[in-house]
């Protein structure tokens, strides 16, 4: 008996999807959660026969409520069985086929050494018989991910998940309810500081991905804007502080005026930033990057970061200033724009980040 229960989230299954489960039930997998996501009366007899092996729970939903719904009530469900709640893991299987049982085996086999992980079935998107359209979506989904999360993860999109149960109630509560709850989940992951491992699996697709009901442009747009949703939150604190800084900063200009041209504009800068990085700090602290370290092993290097940025400010607006003669409010405009995009990388992996404890 494997000591993993299998999840699969179905809608509209193919002729098949039984023979699958089966399939499963022979490689000695004895708990299997399969959730009808709302398929149509047709269908009834499919999960009518798989309710009644006694190795298969069947909840159903009465009307198509996503993928993402799917996989949390399965959750939920095991946690609150007293027998599924004892094993060591689960495993999610998408419902199309595309998961070969081999694969499964090996997701279990790694999954029973792991605690506190997440494992992924890892596709190679590089093979002939991938559409081009998921080449695409990985490569440019791949890539971001690993600009605004810090974390290399070659699918992001995979549905062969291996989770330990130690950590699956923390994939419960999260948002999502269609395809983009699979990418909160990695984001939830590195923020939980849960172990990531990647396992190579067969890349599979059938009739072109036909059967897939992924929704090429509301999904997508729902995985995009929660993968930027971090960075909005940035966006709205800094463009905040801006108001803030300029605001002072054009208060001290004028305040200033009895000083000569370079060390006004540096001066300016410098107190500007003074009064708009305090409400910065706390409010990237504890909002935007939801860090737990303590204040006195982040507030130094934020003022360092400062520092630096605000050095960096003033230079770059006063030689600026010298070389076109524009306004230096409307050079600081400019300048800091670019350091805003430095800022925010640094803040994010260097001074807020918490760093995952790597594991054998």
């Amino acid at each position: 008996m494997k000591n993993c229960v299998i999840v699969i989230p179905v809608l509209e299954p193919n002729e098949a999807f039984i023979p699958y489960v089966k399939q499963l039930i022979q490689e000695a997998f004895t708990s299997i959660v399969i959730v009808n996501d709302g398929s149509s009366s047709d269908k009834t007899s499919v999960f009518e026969l798989l309710d009644k092996l006694p190795e298969v729970k069947v909840l159903t939903h009465a009307v198509n409520m996503g993928k993402g719904r799917a996989l949390k009530n399965a959750f939920n469900y095991i946690l609150n069985d007293t027998e599924l709640s004892k094993r060591h893991g689960v495993i999610t299987v998408d419902g199309d086929g595309q998961h070969e049982v081999s694969d499964v085996l090996k997701i279990c086999s790694q999954l029973d050494e792991k605690t506190k992980a997440l494992l992924l079935g890892v596709r190679h998107f590089s093979e002939e018989n991938v559409p081009l359209t998921s080449r695409l979506g990985n490569t440019i989904t791949r890539h971001l991910f690993k600009l605004l999360y810090g974390e290399k993860i070659n699918d992001t999109q995979t549905g062969l998940r291996g989770i330990t149960l130690d950590v699956l109630p923390e994939f419960i509560a999260i948002d999502g309810e269609r395809y983009s709850y699979e990418t909160n989940m990695l984001i939830v992951a590195i923020q939980k500081r849960i172990d990531f491992q990647e396992v190579p699996i067969q890349t599979v697709y059938i009739k072109d991905n036909e059967e897939s009901h992924f929704n090429p442009f509301k999904d997508s747009v729902e995985i995009y804007v929660l993968l930027f949703k971090n960075f909005f939150k940035f966006m709205s604190v800094s463009f905040t502080s801006f108001l803030i800084d300029i605001s002072f900063f054009q208060v001290f200009i004028l305040a200033l005026s009895f000083l000569v041209t370079k060390r006004r504009i540096i001066v300016a800068t410098l107190l500007a930033r003074a009064v708009s990085s305090l409400f910065n700090y706390i409010v990237n602290r504890k909002w935007v990057f939801e860090s737990n370290k303590r204040w006195n092993k982040t507030l130094f290097r934020y003022y360092a970061l400062v520092a630096i940025e605000a050095s960096a400010s003033g230079l770059s607006v006063y030689w600026l200033f010298q070389l076109t003669g524009l306004r230096e409010v409307i050079l600081k405009i400019f300048v800091d724009a670019i350091l805003f995009m430095i800022s925010y990388r640094i803040q994010k992996f260097l001074i807020f980040k918490e760093r995952r404890k790597k594991k054998d």
